[in-house]
C-alpha cells in the first residue's frame, strides 16, 4: 500500500507510538496516509482505538517478523 509518510516507532513502548503518530498526523493534510512501524504489541489495540476516536481511518494492518505495520488515512 502506498503511503505519504512512514513513521518508524520500532523499539518504542506505550504511549510513545501514539504520541509520535499524533505528532506526525498534525503535520499531514486530510486524505494523506501515514504508515507506522511498531514493535510494541500494545500498539495493535492502541492505534486501532486511537484512529477510531480521532476520526482517522485505519486502512490496513499487517504483522511481519514481529513488526506491526499500520496504514492510517487522516480524516
Amino acid at each position: 500500500m502506498n503511503s505519504d509518510k512512514v513513521l518508524d516507532a520500532k523499539g518504542l513502548v506505550c504511549p510513545m507510538p501514539i504520541v509520535k503518530t499524533k505528532k506526525e498526523m498534525k503535520e499531514m493534510v486530510s486524505g494523506q496516509i501515514l504508515e507506522i512501524h511498531s514493535t510494541d504489541q500494545g500498539a495493535k489495540s492502541d492505534l486501532t482505538a486511537w484512529a477510531k476516536s480521532t476520526g482517522n481511518e485505519l486502512l490496513d494492518f499487517q504483522e511481519d517478523a514481529g513488526v506491526l505495520k499500520f496504514w492510517i488515512r487522516k480524516g
